[in-house]
């Protein structure tokens, strides 16, 4: 286990400045909504502001100042950000981001969540974080066999876990994040005190969908028209990562459209990404897909879920019993409800459904999420 300082090159930071200068943009057009994805004026503004006054370096300081450390798993080598609490007594928890997201997801509720007293909290409710970087996403290794699906993920954080002296932890997870965590659980290791979820990766039953209230079949409308309009990044990435790969390695561009249509498509805001995020909060996310040429690597997870059959590991006639907690965003486009949530999770400690955000809370709500993360794991202390 080390501690590194990120550096990025200048030539490649150089190199980017030239793509960006040589951009071949889309002709023509018939649409002028987001039916069809990203506005070509959209895009435009973005990649304006990233070529002539994004500052990378800003991100990387933002990133060596938190504590930056990689460690080698089961053959891979790790990165993972690692933020202890100045309370000795905080409970150590690992945060797993999901797709297209990355560490910087938690930017903001990390030092809340670390050191609660210098933001208007009480320190009992401190946390030390390990924060990894899923396998073939930022500078992480990319995985050079199959296999690496979520189960593998969840062992590998198990085991990091361990290797850093915490006998007693929880985790905390969201999109792709709470699948490795849903693992984590059903691995129910010795230390693991509880987790708390801003997603669930189930699906209801033909019996729950007959019997659906009024709330959970407005839920279900809108997860049909996720999966029905909005989810092709998902049907790509979960059946032919390398064919888009190709575009995601050459272009900036294309890296950038492919994850900007996510946070313009499943933000607190839909169809306006500007304001639900920064464009610095989204390049620099960006930018940890293009600089370290994770845009295949990262797609291939999807893959590995879709060969492996994954589903959730907590069923109706599997519950998991450990202590949870949830969030859920008012413009989450699958979410679920409290009745079918506590038929797969039967110990549920927590549960919140915010005012306001979509699909990455900890980013947008960040005030939500912890509230939600120290609400959960009060009484598991």
């Amino acid at each position: 286990m080390e501690q590194f300082t990120l550096a990025v090159p200048d030539e490649d930071l150089a190199d980017l400045r030239r793509r960006l200068a040589a951009v071949r943009w889309p002709a023509g057009g018939t649409v002028t909504d987001t039916s069809q994805g990203p506005t070509p004026d959209k895009l435009r503004a973005l990649v304006s502001y990233w070529r002539d006054h994004y500052d990378w370096r800003a991100c990387e300081a933002e990133l060596n100042s938190l504590g930056q450390f990689r460690t080698e798993i089961d053959g891979l080598d790790i990165d993972f950000l690692h933020v202890r609490s100045p309370e000795a007594d905080a409970l150590p928890l690992v945060m797993t981001h999901g797709w297209p997201g990355s560490v910087l997801e938690f930017r903001k509720v990390i030092g809340p969540l670390t050191d609660p007293a210098a933001h208007g909290g009480n320190p009992r409710d401190a946390f030390h974080l390990v924060l990894p970087t899923l396998p073939g996403f930022g500078f992480s290794a990319k995985p050079a066999e199959t296999g690496w699906g979520p189960g593998r993920i969840a062992d590998a954080w198990i085991a990091l876990m361990d290797r850093l002296g915490y006998h007693r932890w929880g985790a905390q997870g969201g999109d792709l994040g709470c699948a490795v965590t849903d693992e984590i659980a059903r691995r129910a290791p010795a230390g693991l005190i509880g987790m708390h979820l801003n997603f669930a990766m189930f699906g209801p039953t033909p019996d729950e969908i007959a019997e659906a209230t009024d709330d959970e079949r407005a839920m279900l409308a809108s997860a049909k028209y996720f999966w029905d309009n909005l989810s092709g990044y998902a049907k790509q990435q979960s059946t032919r990562p390398q064919t888009i790969g190709y575009a995601l390695t050459d272009s900036p561009v294309a890296q950038a459209a492919w994850i900007y249509a996510m946070f313009q498509d499943t933000c607190g805001t839909p169809g306006d990404a500007e304001a639900s995020f920064t464009l610095d909060e989204m390049l620099d996310d960006i930018m940890l897909y293009w600089l370290p040429n994770s845009g295949a690597s990262a797609a291939r997870l999807y893959w590995e879920m879709a060969q492996s059959g994954w589903s959730a590991p907590a069923t109706v006639d599997a519950p998991t019993t450990l202590a949870t907690g949830f969030t859920m965003s008012p413009k989450e486009h699958v979410r679920k409800s409290r009745r079918w949530l506590e038929r797969r999770y039967t110990h549920i400690v927590h549960f919140n459904e915010l005012d306001a955000g979509g699909h990455f809370t900890a980013l947008e709500q960040p005030g939500g999420f912890v509230a939600d993360v120290r609400a959960t794991f009060a009484g598991l202390r």
